[in-house]
């Protein structure tokens, strides 16, 4: 069954869903199911095995959560659902939606392992039982091997980004853990393509699953120009502002938010900062609907904040600017979001803000779009005191050139002679007076930055001009200096946000040394990906690796920066840390034994006694 976004149901009232799962979603403001919720909800609620292909992004969370949710029996504390995940980052945002999705189901517990948190956590967290256990292949096998993980009353498992974790190695981890679940448990299988070996798996542990693939509504959107800008939430508010400072050809904007609630919250801060601006959701009437659309298409509105549902069919040609403040559930709903800018033959301007979890959108939007989406950085105080002035600049020099200043000249003469004021002074005061609702400078900004800009010519674009309203707000709240960031303990081993991917430039390798080796049971991907998730660097950009028993050799880039160097020895696998450093011309020497073929694996429980305390060759961990 393929699906588009035409077939969408009206409402996730008619999936059949539980009361207290529809009052959860009306707490966070969904209104309509995305395509592939609306086709696998119903399947699953009607206990079918499912093989989903659909991409990330597309809401295939809440489409498994949802009737996960719906099947568990909160009277019994034991794991009745398993949803296995290719990456740690994941098994936590999959986690927090299942907290989300059942806020109005007290009692239940869901519990996230991965590799990387501590095993006596993650056992303590256990024995006290969960509901539903979200974890990686490896640490799952882990806890299985150990007993401390029984999945004996296991009714569901889902197999989240099935692809990814064939391309990661860990497809027989995978294989393992379905042999050691309950025959009679529901299995659903949700992967962005459909390799053979996908199949294969989908075969051999699936029973009769019915298939299901969301066609991606994808396009080339020609006439937007779109950036992005990388952002923490608590610095949202005042990065929006700033960029509708330095904003060229600024016209009209439509800024999209995830919730109705949203919308009124996010239009009352920015009408507090002097912007005219209206919320459009799902509880305005179609007559107040209407106005809101007559507003923004007559100028006495310069800014509306809307959901996605709302702004279905708005078609206003002065919108110059779509800000996803909120990043879509899907690519889809990001390209019908851009595509309300950049009409009637005019060009669009798109911006997106994503908090560091959601830098994964950023490839999935930019493939949909067959655009490069450019980084945007938040403009600095001084940027924004730089725009302010030249924008007062250029009113100033339009009054002299269209107005009769007569009378005013004899006011300032007048105040000169009776004041023994310099006429400087009297217009340093007047700048003063006419800007004190709106300051020229910001707070942070140079002192200097006024002189900067007079050095530069005044016949720049007209500066976008905002409808302002008395200021609500006490003087110093027009605009506030960004929230501080919430400071959080940070998780042993690894960042506490993933790391923005780094680009290299072709060349050469270097090889590097780091203190872990066979002694310590690493495998080479476990090095691979610590280097990729914790440094940024590309698998593609690491070379050859070799291990010894107490240390091992990677190749890397040559001359990496200072900076790059400093996270590259404080990255920690295994709980040791690699005290990354270059290796001396002739310091490396393979003096290796020949590799062992791995033992053939039988399904009995490998012999952990062995002499040397090694563990079986084929035990995969995630990293």
């Amino acid at each position: 069954m393929t699906t588009s976004p035409e077939n969408i149901p009206t409402g996730f009232d008619t999936l059949g869903l539980a009361k207290p799962l529809l009052a959860a979603l009306a707490d966070v403001g969904y209104e309509t199911p995305s395509p592939i919720q609306a086709a696998c909800i119903p399947v699953l609620l009607a206990g079918h095995d499912l093989l989903g292909e659909a991409q990330t992004g597309t809401g295939k969370t809440a489409a498994f959560a949802l009737p996960l949710l719906q099947k568990i029996d909160l009277k019994r504390a034991v794991p009745q659902a398993l949803i296995l995940t290719p990456t740690r980052e994941l098994a936590i945002q999959v986690a927090e939606a299942l907290q989300k999705y059942a806020h109005h189901m007290p009692g239940f517990h869901v519990l996230p392992i991965y590799g990387g948190q501590s095993m006596v956590v993650q056992l303590r967290a256990l024995s006290r039982g969960a509901h539903v256990i979200v974890g990686t292949p490896g640490r799952v096998m882990d806890h299985l091997e150990r007993k401390s993980l029984v999945l004996n009353n296991l009714a569901m498992l889902v197999l989240d980004e099935a692809d990814e974790m064939l391309r990661m190695g860990f497809i027989d981890d995978v294989k393992w853990i379905l042999e050691h679940t309950p025959a009679t448990r529901q299995t659903a299988l949700f992967s962005a393509t459909m390799p053979d070996a996908i199949r294969r798996v989908a075969r051999e542990h699936l029973r009769d699953p019915q298939e299901i693939k969301i066609r991606s509504a994808t396009s080339t959107v020609v006439a937007t120009s779109q950036s992005y800008c990388q952002t923490h939430t608590g610095q949202k508010l005042e990065a929006l502002t700033r960029i509708l400072e330095v904003e060229d050809d600024f016209d009209a904007a439509l800024i999209f938010v995830r919730t109705k609630t949203a919308t009124v919250e996010l239009a009352d801060k920015l009408e507090a900062r002097g912007y005219s601006v209206a919320a459009l959701n799902g509880d305005l009437t179609q007559g107040l609907r209407e106005q809101v659309i007559e507003r923004l298409k007559a100028g006495t509105v310069d800014i509306v904040v809307a959901t996605d549902v709302a702004a279905r069919g708005l078609d206003v040609a002065r919108i110059s600017h779509v800000i996803n403040y909120d990043v879509p559930y899907d690519t889809e709903a990001y390209v019908h979001r851009i595509g309300r800018t950049g009409r009637a033959g005019r060009t669009g301007r798109a911006i997106l803000f994503l908090a560091p979890r959601e830098m994964y959108m950023l490839k999935l939007i930019e493939r949909a779009t067959k655009q490069k989406i450019t980084a945007l950085t938040m403009p600095t105080p001084g940027e924004v005191a730089n725009r302010r002035v030249a924008q007062f600049t250029q009113q100033i020099v339009d009054i002299i050139k269209t107005e009769k200043l007569d009378f005013f000249f004899d006011v300032v003469r007048r105040i000169e002679g009776e004041n023994d004021i310099a006429a400087r002074e009297i217009a340093a005061a007047l700048a003063w007076l006419a800007t004190r609702e709106r300051p020229l400078q910001m707070p942070g900004a140079n002192d200097h930055a006024p002189r900067e800009v007079a050095a530069t010519p005044v016949a720049v674009a007209p500066a976008p001009t905002f409808e302002r309203k008395p200021a609500k707000a006490r003087p110093e709240e027009s605009y506030p200096a960004a929230e501080p960031r919430r400071e959080r303990p940070a998780k042993e081993g690894r960042s506490d946000t993933p790391v923005k991917q780094r680009t290299f430039a072709p060349g050469t390798l270097a090889r590097y040394r780091i203190e872990i080796g066979r002694n310590q049971g690493v495998l080479p991907k476990e090095i691979v990906g610590a280097i990729a998730n914790e440094a940024g660097i590309a698998g593609k950009d690491i070379g050859q690796i070799n291990l010894f028993e107490d240390y091992s050799s990677v190749e890397l880039p040559a001359n990496l920066s200072d900076d790059l160097m400093d996270i590259l020895r404080r990255i920690r696998v295994r709980q040791f840390a690699l005290k990354t450093r270059v290796m001396e011309p002739g310091e490396f020497v393979d003096t290796r034994p020949p590799r062992r073929a791995a033992p053939a694996r039988d399904g009995k429980k490998p012999d952990w006694k062995k002499p040397d305390g090694a563990k079986p060759a084929w035990k995969k961990r995630e990293h």
